[in-house]
Order: C-alpha cells, then sequence, then structure tokens
C-alpha cells in the first residue's frame, strides 16, 4: 500500500477508537443517572479565576469514574480537598485511556489530560445566558431538562489542546464561540478542537456519537449545544 493510504487506514482506526471513548462516556453518564436520579453538574464547587482555594472545582469526569469501570482511579481522588490540593497530585496525574483521543500526541511530562470536554453552553447565537448546554457550574440536570431532546444536545465533544484540559479539573467545560477545528479561535480557549481532519466527534445526551463536519453550520451547531433552546435543526445530506 502506497504511504498516504497507510497513514489514512490509521488515522480512521484512531478515529474509531476516539468515537468508542465517547460511547463509553455516554454509557458512564447514563449509569450515572439511573443512579443519582441526575446527571453530574460540569463542576462541582466551580472557582472561579483567582476564587478561594478551598473551593473544590472537580469535573464531571471525575464524577463518573466509578460508572465506567475506573474505581481504581476515582479511589485516589480525595473529594474532601480541592482538585489541585497536593493530596490530589497522584490522582490528577493518572492517565484514563477512555479520556485521551489516539490521534493526539503525547507530550513527554503531561499526564492526567483528557481530549475531551462538556458543553457549558454556546454564545455563536446569543451573548446573554450562555450556561445554555448540558454541564454549567454547580448545577446537575436531570434528562427531562433536557427539553429539546436528548437525541438532539450534546453534551460533550472533542477539545484537544485546550488550556484546561484534565479529567479532574471543573474547568474542562466550556462555551462554544465559534465552528469546529476553527483557525480564527483563540489558541488559549476550550473550544470544539480536535486532531481528526475535516471534523470532530461530540456525544449527545441519548449516548450516540457523531462525527461532525468543520462545515457544520454555525446556527446548526449551536441549536445542537443548548439544551433547552426549541431549535429545529438537522445536518445536511
Amino acid at each position: 500500500m502506497l504511504l498516504p493510504a497507510v497513514q489514512a487506514a490509521r488515522e480512521m482506526a484512531r478515529q474509531a477508537q476516539c468515537q468508542n471513548n465517547l460511547r463509553q462516556v455516554g454509557l458512564a453518564l447514563h449509569n450515572y443517572h439511573a443512579v443519582l436520579k441526575t446527571l453530574p453538574p460540569g463542576c462541582m464547587q466551580w472557582r472561579p479565576f483567582n476564587g478561594p482555594r478551598f473551593l473544590k472545582n472537580f469535573a464531571w469526569s471525575a464524577l463518573i469514574l466509578p460508572y465506567m469501570e475506573e474505581q481504581n482511579v476515582h479511589r485516589l481522588v480525595n473529594f474532601d480537598q480541592p482538585f489541585d490540593h497536593p493530596i490530589n497530585s497522584v490522582a490528577r496525574k493518572t492517565n484514563v485511556s477512555t479520556y485521551m483521543c489516539p490521534s493526539v500526541p503525547m507530550v513527554e511530562g503531561k499526564s492526567g489530560k483528557t481530549d475531551y470536554g462538556g458543553l457549558y453552553g454556546q454564545r455563536i447565537t446569543t451573548r446573554i445566558n450562555t450556561d445554555n448546554g448540558v454541564f454549567v457550574y454547580n448545577q446537575p440536570f436531570k434528562f427531562r431538562d433536557i427539553r429539546d431532546g436528548l437525541t438532539f444536545t450534546a453534551a460533550v465533544a472533542e477539545d484537544t489542546g485546550g488550556p484546561d484540559g484534565e479529567w479532574i479539573n471543573g474547568s474542562n467545560i466550556f462555551e462554544q464561540s465559534g465552528g469546529i477545528n476553527d483557525p480564527r479561535a483563540w489558541a488559549l480557549d476550550n473550544e470544539i478542537r480536535s486532531h481528526h481532519r475535516n471534523g470532530a466527534m461530540m456525544l449527545f445526551a441519548c449516548g450516540r456519537t457523531l462525527f461532525v463536519s468543520n462545515h457544520c453550520k454555525l446556527d446548526v451547531l449551536a441549536a445542537m449545544i443548548t439544551r433547552n433552546g426549541q431549535e429545529d435543526w438537522k445536518l445536511d445530506d
């Protein structure tokens, strides 16, 4: 086989693994909801920039660990202390393979990362009340609160290279401001970005995964993210 064909085949395999990662996250979210009758908050005890250090700032992705067969990692976390307290240093440096897209190169010395972020909301079509997504600060939602329908509401998306890419850190939720893999987006902000060609993988609240093109219309992307926007959207064929 020619080298480009080999590389394409390998990337297809990596993309399939990325999709499977998000499927596992989706199952964990549904298991969490089945037991606790709610989804986790996007961030538990959110700590704003320069906020009080006693605020714990734990991520939704830390809270669902027992529901994705990562009990051993979950036991490393001391939830009585903030995520960045020294007592959590071992947990914070522990890799969870489900949270790592295989298309993203490993960075030496960086561990405990996640390539997926929870969707806090969108400010593509609105600049007010942008906490319109599934994962917001300090507030857990039930499935019934997602009034646009679980099938039509994205909960998690790829966010590779973002500044808050740790599975334990509750700052790994974000509001989307532009298109997928938008080169004009500020590099030091969390946005839907991937290391795949032409798009990024997204997880919907029903548990389905979808590879969404870079060319997805902005109003459609915005409608995907809101939990109660009452938009009517569909992807172009």
